[in-house]
């Protein structure tokens, strides 16, 4: 009996692990549907309800500790202090997420249908970890299509339809048998064909402006020191004045990419903006106000004399717990030496008052979006619509291995659920200009240094995610929440 406990689980981490499998930049679509469909199985078969909490617990575990296994790669900037807590924070970030996930096999041991209850009621958890203390809605089961034509579906239904979509067809290979399976195969045919149709569709023409992408490739752990953060500016400076077929209108540098703060720059201002010559710079940039600290996004211009002039500033407002902030912050630094990793100075930056627009002039109306921001759908929906998006990261805190890239993928994303391009700058790559439907028009790989000058795509009309907004989200929600009215007596 014991033994058949522990099988139980340590197929559920089998199947957890299938199922990141698909989780970019394996995209292993096929293995994560089975992956999914066998942690419906393994939970739904579960003889208890402790049972069917548990074994989604575990498949939810071995699913994060393998999708986000480069969550360590912030922990070896500074080795020497922060290493040893890498493997707390690896184990930890993944066990806590996939509570969600054992809410989940608890919740549909109440349900008539367990199959299909513990498939709501997943999709349901996940999009309450995209939201419950602050979110992170990363490494979702709709996440593995977006290297694939089936993405698109996002412009219909958002990042929640695509979990309910693999969640669904996971579940029809695990109750439907045959008839299932082939009604599975039906539906994601639909889906792909349809992202094909869509992806050979013309794209709007170009609004004319030509945008410079600037990837310094400034190593994270020698950025700061002060024999290196010269350099490393001068070499932004460098690449902004590199000379080039067309002028272009803005010159982007990624996020924290200058060794100065906004309000105490030293002349930095006034040596971005003669080497722009007169083309307005957007760049990530700290500043301060009293005693707080903001992660921002500045536009940099030169007025008729050429003297800088800052034009428009956000301040990052959705910040990273324990990259950006510490909870708690001087208890934890002082009772057990946690600090956050980005800021230089304190224990953690301040958030902004929230989403909101930049009139660019001729470019448009743009969305400042700062590192990790991408991956939140509701900045989107916060504001009226952009003409487009821009993304500064600096994804060196990532690595070399998945993380810059499913960041990336994420970024896509948020383009097709709009219909509104985005342009990417990140200190050490993936720099990209993305199109309106998703794909990537240029790009500078990782670890590269160098520019990309790349014309701006249109935007399409609103999609009918845009649209509808939290609609279907709400629908998900409305739906796990029948489960707790469908109870069972479950017999031991």
């Amino acid at each position: 009996m014991v033994a058949g406990r522990w099988v139980g689980l340590g197929l559920a981490a089998v199947a957890g692990l299938a199922a990141a499998l698909g989780q970019v930049p394996w995209s292993l679509w096929w293995l994560a549907l089975a992956g999914y469909a066998g942690g419906i199985w393994l939970v739904s078969g579960a003889a208890t309800r402790a049972q069917a909490a548990l074994r989604a617990w575990a498949f939810g575990t071995t699913h994060f500790l393998v999708a986000l296994h480069w969550i360590t790669e912030p922990f070896q900037i500074e080795a020497e202090r922060d290493a040893w807590m890498a493997p707390f924070a690896w184990a930890f970030m993944a066990g806590g997420l996939a509570l969600f996930w054992g809410a989940a096999g608890l919740l549909s041991s109440y349900a008539r249908q367990r199959a299909l209850g513990f498939a709501l009621a997943l999709a349901a958890a996940e999009a309450a970890r995209g939201t419950v203390l602050t979110g992170f809605p990363w490494a979702m089961p709709g996440h593995i299509w977006l290297d694939l034509p089936a993405m698109q579906a996002a412009a219909l239904v958002g990042a929640g339809g695509l979990t309910l979509l693999t969640l669904g067809l996971a579940l029809l290979l695990v109750v439907g048998r045959w008839r299932g399976a082939g009604l599975a195969a039906t539906i994601l045919a639909a889906v792909w064909g349809w992202g094909h149709w869509r992806q050979a569709q013309p794209l709007p023409p170009e609004p004319g402006p030509v945008i410079r992408l600037v990837q310094p490739n400034a190593d994270q752990r020698l950025k700061w020191l002060p024999e290196y953060a010269r350099d490393y500016f001068e070499r932004h400076l460098d690449l902004t004045a590199r000379p080039a077929g067309r002028r272009p209108d803005l010159v982007v540098w990624p996020e924290t990419s200058v060794p100065f703060l906004l309000n105490d720059d030293r002349g930095g201002l006034a040596a971005i903006a003669a080497a722009a010559s007169g083309v307005p710079v957007a760049l990530g940039i700290q500043r301060t106000e009293g005693a707080r600290a903001f992660n921002s996004l500045a536009v940099v211009g030169a007025d008729a004399l050429g003297v800088p002039e800052v034009r428009a500033v956000y301040d990052k407002a959705h910040l990273v717990p324990f990259g950006e902030y510490v909870p708690l912050g001087d208890l934890m630094a002082d009772w057990l030496g946690i600090f956050s990793f980005s800021p230089r100075e304190g224990f953690g930056y301040t958030p902004g008052p929230g989403p909101r627009l930049i009139d660019m002039g001729d470019l448009g109306q743009m969305l400042p979006l700062i590192c990790y921001e991408a991956v939140f759908p509701y900045f989107q929906r916060s504001v009226p619509r952009a003409d487009w998006m821009l993304q500064v990261t600096n994804d060196a805190w990532f690595g070399e291995d998945a993380g810059p890239f499913q960041h990336l993928a994420l970024a896509r994303l948020r383009a097709v659920e709009s219909g509104v391009p985005l342009v990417r700058v990140a200190n050490t790559g993936v720099s990209a200009v993305i199109d309106a439907r998703g794909g990537v028009v240029a790009q500078l790989g990782l670890s590269r240094m160098g520019i990309l000058d790349v014309a701006l795509p249109g935007a399409l009309p609103a999609t009918v995610h845009a649209a509808t907004g939290r609609v279907p989200g709400i629908a998900i929600w409305a739906l796990g929440g029948l489960l707790l009215f469908r109870r069972r007596v479950v017999t031991h």
